[in-house]
């Protein structure tokens, strides 16, 4: 087991709760993250049951795990339920003596097939009911359709307040990734996880350990794993929005996604991408979002405005440079000649916006204490009006504190570069918005310090301001990794 202590400390307080009475827990988070590894484990520590459902019928589905319960008892025959109502009860059975984890991996299947089951399980732990009371099952609910999980125990949801655990598997953050992977050089691992992000499985089952052996064998990696038709992750992405039972109309949201992964952030940019109107693409994006694919992100400067991102970097590369060639890519003896063809889509489109995204996480939660003055309370993107040049500022970077009146503070802004060495004119530009920020009052802005972040370095020239001047700061691509 890699990291996951938190996750894993969670479940066996869960599981080994002495307290009377059956409790539930609900287990989400993206697909290939580990959850099942995690709660097999747990099942296998504790002596606890474990029932993976499967894409079957209401009828089937109860056989079988009638059947599963029979194998746990060590009974001479499959147990017959007439109804899901018999079958909670039985798994509710398991846990008289002891706590005992039982755990529903794949849960949404049997759901879909019963849309009734949350409802029976919500009557089964009534309070002051007998087979409740007399129980102390550790109910585990777990599903990686994220739309279906999550309004589980959301609004009027028939489990909503049933829940005693509800714990969200995430992928690793950047630096977890770098050493899950294996990979040392920063630059390298930050192009790794542009493409991977911090999926554990695609390492381990997708790539077969497979992994960058130094920054000169990284094309070649890419060839031999994400861009060969003979490789699980070449298809990755498609599986990925075919798992979702929301997402009926793959078509209309694969528009989508390629609309954001060719830079289209905005609503009015993907609605003309795809030749729609905007008010069209309200239930597409909802659905998006609640499954947990794209992100909203609202501009921290103008409360009506907001840009979207695709929260899975695979997704990105694949819209971004695999879908315009998919069918070269499955047909051809050289991908090698199609993959340099593909670098200045994969620089500007996957990238970049991926290091504009890592240096907003970074500062929030992993830069260090004082880098910014004060704490960073909150941190996003913005745009700043240039009334006198007529234009508008995109800014990367906005790192806001928050004081003892409850005011947010801005602490510094920043602007990113992937492949460019920054110098006096992106330091000049910064100067320019905090001064435009200064004269729009923002609390604040007039001491924000200037932030540069690069990943191809920065002028000497840059470097000897940033070291007279304790405003300036310059952030590397090592520095993500400290």
């Amino acid at each position: 087991m890699f990291d996951r202590h938190r996750e894993w400390e969670a479940l066996g307080r869960f599981a080994t709760d002495q307290a009377p009475g059956a409790t539930l827990g609900v287990v989400t988070g993206r697909r290939r993250q580990g959850k099942t590894f995690l709660l097999r484990a747990l099942c296998q520590a504790t002596g606890g049951f474990y029932f993976a459902a499967e894409e079957a019928t209401d009828a089937e589905s109860l056989r079988s795990i009638g059947a599963a319960i029979a194998e746990h008892l060590d009974a001479p025959a499959p147990l017959a339920f007439d109804g899901w109502n018999q079958a909670i009860d039985a798994l509710l059975a398991l846990g008289r003596d002891r706590p005992l984890p039982v755990v529903i991996d794949e849960f949404p299947y049997l759901a879909r097939a019963n849309p009734r089951l949350p409802s029976v399980i919500q009557n089964a732990l009534a309070p002051l009911r007998a087979e409740r009371d007399g129980s102390r099952t550790r109910l585990l609910l777990c599903g990686s359709a994220m739309s279906f999980m999550g309004q589980l125990l959301s609004g009027n949801a028939p489990l909503r307040g049933r829940a005693g655990l509800e714990l969200v598997v995430p992928t690793l953050d950047h630096q977890l990734a770098a050493q899950f992977w294996g990979v040392d050089d920063p630059v390298t691992a930050l192009k790794v996880n542009a493409i991977v992000g911090g999926t554990p499985a695609y390492r381990r089952e997708f790539a077969r350990d497979d992994t960058p052996a130094d920054p000169a064998d990284f094309d070649p990696w890419v060839l031999r794993t994400v861009l060969s038709p003979t490789s699980p992750l070449f298809r990755e992405a498609r599986y990925l929005l075919a798992d979702e039972p929301a997402l009926q109309d793959t078509a209309l949201y694969h528009s989508v996604l390629a609309a954001i992964a060719h830079g289209n952030a905005g609503r009015g940019g993907i609605a003309s991408y795809l030749g729609r109107k905007s008010s069209d693409l309200a239930h597409p994006l909802n659905v998006l979002e609640d499954c947990g694919l794209i992100t909203r992100e609202p501009d921290v400067f103008k409360e009506n405005r907001s840009t979207f991102r695709i929260a899975e970097p695979l997704v990105t590369f694949y819209h971004a440079v695999m879908r315009p060639i998919w069918s070269d890519l499955e047909h051809t003896r050289d991908a090698h000649r199609l993959w340099q063809r593909a670098q200045q889509r994969f620089a500007g489109n996957v990238l970049g916006p991926h290091l504009e995204h890592l240096c907003r996480h970074w500062s929030r939660h992993f830069a260090p204490e004082d880098l910014f003055g004060d704490h960073p309370n909150r941190v996003g993107s913005g745009t700043v009006n240039d009334p006198s040049a007529r234009t508008t500022h995109e800014l990367d970077v906005a790192v806001f504190g928050l004081d003892d009146d409850n005011r947010a503070p801005l602490l510094a802004i920043g602007e990113v570069k992937w492949g460019d060495v920054m110098g006096i004119g992106h330091l000049e530009r910064l100067a320019r918005i905090r001064a435009l920020l200064t004269a729009q009052g923002r609390h604040g802005a007039e001491s924000a310090r200037l932030v540069c972040f690069s990943a191809a370095g920065f002028t000497d020239e840059l470097r000897s301001r940033a070291a007279a001047d304790g405003g300036i700061v310059l952030v590397g691509a090592a520095d993500f990794y400290r």
